[in-house]
């Protein structure tokens, strides 16, 4: 687990880190362009390559000139920096920088006060962004937001210290993105920064890498944040050990509801990806039109077949099951929404709510707060603006489905690059594993069977959502390993669960 602090909260960790190892501020500083250094130069060993460092007046300024020294100091000569100072005033550990780096005559500095001629960039040179840190509250305006355009309109390759200056580290509803440096690396330092995580942020984060400077692990400890990442060593543990005198009743039955006509494929994903998830017996609801389709490709499973003979019209009795999932390929048929409404009102089992009986529950949004206790909503972006409305921005939709969360007291699995698993209690839990060749269809209903067969295994909620996200995307990485991101389908991420949850047990053991 990686804590993701409010960047208010990041100068409270330096300061911690400052008076508890303790070391002076500007030695703190050193350490951070140390570890910048290294990878810059990880990067570009070629010492000809031509560096351009935009300085700004604060502290992140004073980093990007300890980097400018420290690259001269490993034989790199065609350094360039330009310091914008145009207040006549410096950040105390940007003033001595600004003292050390004056006595490197290899490096050509410009201190700009007023009038600024731009230097030349090439597709050649390296820009290096230190014009501003993460603690900006508004949009960079003036001859700041000039400078950001100047670059990038460039065809340098730019990396930016800690976050793209003009990026604010969580919310950006009021930002203006031209006047965002668009980064094609960020290094950040210690700790990722929340709009990291944001579709509409990577034009200007591009790749980010996170440098460890040594802040205080006890400072990270202590101070409280409602947001982590989730990594291995946290979710392993939450695997449950299976008993050698396990019977299929020990690992549960649920029930799945989903399909309609010409959308069988999205029941057997789902069932598939449930029985390969240690799951004891699986129930299918199907229409009749699906029925011989699902017996076919899911032999496992059995078949509850629908009055209609083309969608999900009459709901099931719950009793013995520990877990139900409904609205893979169900469609939005109106007895649909009327068998949906009588099933939430009659299961008393955790349910996984996804896909279109989302989209119907969008239209009886009083529902959401009589869903069974434990259940489990697996929205996309646009299936959670059409419950809570629409959003600006990745931001203003998290903070909504955390408000969801606390107000119907469900779980919530925002899906995206790096899923957010939302508890009741407004913590939340983003995804480390998977990548872009799940971005296709019937992924989300292979999610939906696996956090079916975990609740329907007894795995309380939040565990059974974090451990399922995390195998899920893993199961994407293995499928990405052999077929390449471009070839994968939905059913690859099926085929390579075993070998996920084999991954699981064995990272367990290690721990």
């Amino acid at each position: 687990m990686m804590k993701i602090f409010p960047t208010h909260l990041i100068k409270e960790l330096d300061a911690y880190t400052i008076e508890q190892e303790p070391i002076a501020s500007i030695d703190l500083m050193e350490r951070a362009a140390q570890a910048l250094t290294e990878s810059i130069a990880k990067r570009w060993s070629d010492k000809e390559t031509p560096f351009v460092l935009f300085a700004g007046p604060g502290n992140n300024g004073g980093d990007a000139l300890a980097v400018a020294r420290l690259l001269a100091q490993r034989g790199y000569n065609n350094l360039q920096v330009v310091l914008f100072n145009p207040k006549g005033q410096l950040s105390a550990d940007c003033q001595t920088n600004v003292d050390r780096l004056v006595r490197v005559p290899q490096v050509h500095f410009q201190v700009v006060t007023r009038q600024f001629t731009p230097p030349e960039l090439t597709a050649e040179h390296v820009v290096v962004d230190g014009l501003f840190g993460s603690g900006l509250n508004k949009p960079l305006s003036g001859g700041f937001a000039t400078v950001v355009r100047y670059i990038n309109a460039s065809r340098a390759t730019v990396v930016s210290i800690d976050i793209p200056s003009g990026l604010m580290g969580e919310d950006n509803s009021y930002n203006d993105p031209s006047c965002i440096i668009k980064a094609h690396y960020t290094l950040s330092l210690q700790l990722p920064k929340l709009a990291f995580l944001f579709a509409e942020n990577e034009p200007f984060v591009g790749q980010w890498e996170l440098l460890d400077i040594d802040l205080s692990e006890e400072g990270i400890d202590e101070l409280p944040t409602d947001w982590q990442t989730q990594e291995w060593d946290d979710v392993a543990p939450l695997l449950k050990t299976r008993s050698r005198f396990a019977h299929k009743g020990t690992f549960g039955k649920a029930l799945l509801i989903a399909g309609s006509q010409g959308m069988a494929g999205a029941s057997i994903l789902a069932a598939r990806a449930a029985m390969r998830s240690g799951l004891g017996l699986l129930k299918v609801h199907v229409p009749f039109c699906n029925n011989l389709i699902v017996q076919t490709a899911v032999p496992e499973a059995i078949t509850l077949i629908d009055y209609s003979d083309n969608c999900f019209s009459e709901w099931e009795e719950t009793d013995g099951l520990q877990a139900l999932a409904i609205g893979p390929g169900l469609g939005q048929h109106k007895e649909s929404e009327e068998a949906l409404i009588d099933q939430i009102s009659n299961t008393l089992c955790p349910m996984v709510v996804d896909a279109d009986a989302l989209n119907l529950l969008a239209s009886h949004r009083s529902l959401l707060g009589q869903l069974p206790k434990g259940s489990i909503l697996t929205p996309h972006p646009g299936e959670m603006d059409r419950l809570v409305g629409s959003s600006s921005n990745s931001y203003e939709r998290l903070q909504k489905a955390i408000q969801l969360a606390q107000t119907a007291q469900v779980h919530i699995v925002l899906k995206g690059a790096y899923t957010a698993i939302i508890a009741p209690d407004g913590r939340c839990w983003f995804n480390t594993t998977g990548n872009s060749g799940m971005a296709t269809a019937g992924s989300g209903d292979v999610l939906t069977g696996i956090l079916l067969a975990l609740l329907a295994q007894g795995y309380d909620t939040l565990s059974a959502a974090r451990l399922g996200v995390y195998v899920h995307g893993l199961a994407g990485d293995v499928a990405a390993q052999k077929e390449g991101d471009i070839g994968m389908t939905a059913l690859s991420l099926v085929d390579q669960l075993p070998t996920a949850w084999r991954m699981m047990q064995k990272m367990k053991s290690q721990i």
